[in-house]
């Protein structure tokens, strides 16, 4: 449960972004939807290659034990959409925060 646990904390700790400082991120949703798939393919790609190989592995007490297709444990699947959402929302943040104020009439 604790990697199930540390993504919660990322989106708990990341998904006020969108409501307290109006990212509008998920307002863009296809925009997001293709960001977040151009992330999450080649790094599950790569993981899953990595797991074959025996060169990465899970310990079987951190996740919750759903694993999918390549041998990847849910909670890795969830990671690079989870991480780089996180990651955008933080970064319309601080440029929403940093926007010059419209001139007003």
């Amino acid at each position: 449960m604790t990697y199930a646990l540390v993504l919660a904390f990322i989106v708990v700790g990341s998904c006020w972004l969108e409501l307290v400082l109006r990212t509008h991120v998920f307002r863009r949703w296809k925009r997001l939807l293709v960001t977040l798939a151009v992330v999450t393919v080649p790094f599950l790609v790569w993981d899953a290659y990595a797991i074959g190989t025996r060169h990465w592995w899970f310990d079987p007490d951190q996740v919750v034990g759903v694993v999918l297709p390549g041998g990847i444990p849910l909670e890795e699947v969830l990671f690079f959409p989870v991480v780089a959402l996180a990651a955008i929302l933080t970064y319309e943040a601080v440029r929403s925060v940093l926007a010059p104020a419209e001139p007003g009439p």
